[in-house]
């Protein structure tokens, strides 16, 4: 049965106010992001996140405009979290680009597979949602600079690789493309090297 406001607002005594509604807005985030991940944008509503967080609707709008609003921020975190893995792994792959290619490669792909919640959210229900797909499209762009180093000559290869990528990984985890882990990240990391060179 669910939590009054009242019988939670009696769990959080002694958390100071800003701390309450940072917790309330994590909570929202991690529930938006379980919702999406396995319901989908379609079974994701305000309503739908405030029972299943517990939190009366009042909460949902302290920390968020609208439902829009509360998808792009868990977006965002899982792009925030997909690049700080990217990063530690690159920093940690060796010098050259096959290296630092796989390491990037291989990161993202791990990533998702962990847990498919996030694939399902970075690559398939962002299209479905306006808001989102906005965002996944400045998203890749902005990949696709960072690989492209700036440079107008590269930001057409660079998009096609990222957009390619992000195609080829929304249909392994689907299980149309039907090959291990290991052999994905083979595969595209020669792609990579390929058309990037």
């Amino acid at each position: 049965m669910p939590k009054s406001a009242s019988t939670r607002s009696r769990s959080w005594a002694g958390v100071a106010p800003d701390d309450r509604r940072a917790e309330r807005r994590a909570l929202l985030l991690d529930t938006a992001f379980d919702l999406l991940g396995t319901e989908g944008w379609s079974g994701t509503t305000v309503r739908g996140v405030c029972q299943a967080a517990n939190l009366n609707p009042r909460y949902f709008y302290e920390s968020f405009d609208d439902l829009d609003a509360l998808l792009i921020a868990v977006y965002d975190r899982l792009v925030a979290e997909l690049q700080a893995e990217v990063e530690k792994a690159v920093a940690n792959a060796g010098d050259d680009a096959a290296s630092q290619v796989r390491a990037t490669v291989e990161s993202t792909v791990r990533f998702v597979d962990d847990d498919r919640r996030r694939g399902r959210v970075l690559y398939s229900e962002a299209l479905g949602n306006e808001a989102l797909n906005k965002r996944r499209v400045e998203a890749g762009f902005a990949v696709a600079e960072v690989l492209s180093r700036g440079r107008a000559d590269q930001r057409v290869t660079a998009s096609f690789i990222v957009g390619g990528f992000s195609e080829v990984l929304v249909a392994w985890l689907d299980g149309r493309i039907k090959v291990s882990r290991k052999r994905l990240v083979e595969q595209t990391t020669a792609l990579f090297l390929k058309v990037g060179t």
